[in-house]
């Protein structure tokens, strides 16, 4: 009770100075012309090594070939920033690595998000490599309330890097990608209506959310022109994402902030770490599609090691920006014995979103995401739905997301599985940024959650609207 109410209490705390906070928007401090802070378009000369592609005017970036532009011209630059075409507000001519468009439009393994969202990183040049990396790391209290709930202060995050150079008239491109969550332990942090994977090889975690591997992305990828606004590329990784779903949570603009994982994570993102994926696909201008052979068993309990297994399940997403603002994905996998728990059980998935992502005014973002996800297993169907939004404001940013789950792995039985409940959890939260030296934030945010539980677990849950929350500090370094 003691840690509900601190919990409770600082977040109240940072709603309430919000305001406050708000007032002096249109007159920031003072910084240093080298300082990472908060820049409003047109106001501060963009800083040497980073690139706000938030801020982005695409009408006025080389995006690669276009019927305007001839092939030869952009042939070889695809992925390379122009630093002359880089202007007062912080422009910049670095398109994607799979194909010529905004580089804003790439998300994690080859998810497509809005052109215009925020893309943030460290960037420099070393001979034909263009480098950029970025780390988000985060010190969480997890308080959850009722019967089944239970408190833990963890380190979560990711380190993130990536390199890529022209390779013929294409792009080649390394990703790498880290996090602190095996430190947390086998059996993750307390979150009520949280299932999936595995602590001992024995039993389903419930209640909580387990740990991501060490190793998040090991990939590599090539991509070639085919014509004035397409082109081809494959992809692999060990570990890497296949073409299932939207974006993974945490490279979401819409929850992005948030330490929280979602409950609908084994509908939508949770094949976002896959020991072996192989990913080919064509880009026709704003639409993509892509097929994807990977392993399909999910991460086993051992967080710190490389797995490894046959490509022996197939996913397929077709997507399509239709706007700068606007990223639309359906997506199909047929997985083979996904859980580790439940040999000889294979799984069919479904996925649909909408990602929507805009600058309301200079220094205000918002981001927004619906996504739908369905798991068919032994003849039953389980369905997913997700709503999430976020609004930035200088260095506040202020987070929800609302969810929707069919969930039978809540109550446990011999076979791993009970009856099937419809649950839902509506969660709310902020974050507050403070600049401490070039390119380096600490954050300091909370939120609360209610979740909400039919009458056959009250019973297990204690109460029919369960509460958790979360306090949290932040190291950003971008």
């Amino acid at each position: 009770m003691k840690t509900r109410y601190l919990l409770a209490t600082g977040l109240a705390g940072l709603i309430a100075a919000a305001p406050a906070a708000a007032q002096h928007t249109g007159h920031p401090p003072a910084t240093p012309p080298s300082s990472t802070a908060d820049s409003h378009a047109g106001h501060q000369q963009p800083q040497q090594g980073q690139v706000d592609h938030s801020q982005m005017d695409h009408g006025q970036t080389d995006h690669g070939p276009t019927e305007h532009s001839p092939a030869h011209n952009s042939a070889g630059e695809r992925g390379q920033v122009d630093h002359a075409a880089m202007g007062h507000s912080g422009h910049s001519a670095m398109t994607g690595a799979f194909g010529p468009y905004p580089i804003g439009r790439e998300s994690s393994g080859t998810a497509w998000q809005p052109d215009n969202s925020e893309h943030r990183g460290l960037m420099t040049s070393v001979g034909d490599w263009h480098l950029m990396g970025h780390a988000d790391l985060n010190l969480v209290h997890s308080g959850q309330g009722g019967r089944r709930g239970d408190d833990k202060t963890f380190v979560s995050g990711m380190v993130m890097g990536m390199a890529r150079r022209p390779l013929g008239q294409g792009t080649l491109q390394l990703r790498a990608g880290f996090s602190p969550d095996p430190l947390m332990g086998r059996r993750g942090y307390p979150l009520l209506l949280a299932s999936g994977e595995t602590a001992n090889g024995r039993d389903r975690l419930i209640d909580r959310q387990h740990p991501h591997d060490f190793f998040m992305e090991l990939s590599a990828s090539v991509s070639h022109p085919i014509g004035p606004n397409s082109s081809v590329f494959l992809y692999g990784g060990l570990p890497g994402e296949p073409a299932f779903g939207p974006a993974a949570y945490m490279h979401r603009e819409s929850i992005m902030d948030s330490p929280e994982a979602p409950i609908s994570h084994h509908w939508l993102d949770s094949q976002h770490i896959t020991f072996g994926v192989l990913t080919g696909g064509v880009v026709l201008d704003r639409f993509k599609l892509e097929l994807s052979r990977y392993n399909g068993r999910e991460p086993d309990q051992r967080r710190w090691n490389i797995e490894t297994g046959p490509l022996d399940s197939t996913a397929a997403r077709v997507s399509w920006n239709p706007t700068d603002e606007l990223a639309l994905q359906a997506s199909w996998a047929d997985l083979k014995e996904p859980e580790q728990l439940e040999p000889g059980v294979d799984q069919k998935r479904w996925s649909a979103s909408a990602m929507y992502a805009r600058e309301l005014s200079p220094g205000v973002r918002s981001a927004s995401t619906l996504a739908w996800g369905r798991r068919t297993a032994e003849r039953h169907s389980y369905d997913a739905f997700v709503a999430e939004s976020s609004v930035k404001r200088d260095l506040w940013t202020f987070f929800g997301r609302g969810e929707i789950t069919e969930n039978n792995e809540l109550i446990e039985s011999e076979d791993h599985h009970g009856p099937a409940f419809r649950v839902g959890k509506v969660s709310a939260g902020a974050i507050r940024d403070f600049s401490v030296a070039d390119h380096v934030k600490l954050g300091v945010g909370g939120l609360l959650a209610v979740n909400f539980v039919p009458d056959g677990l009250e019973d297990a849950y204690g109460s029919s609207r369960p509460i958790g929350g979360m306090a949290f500090l932040r190291l950003t370094i971008d």
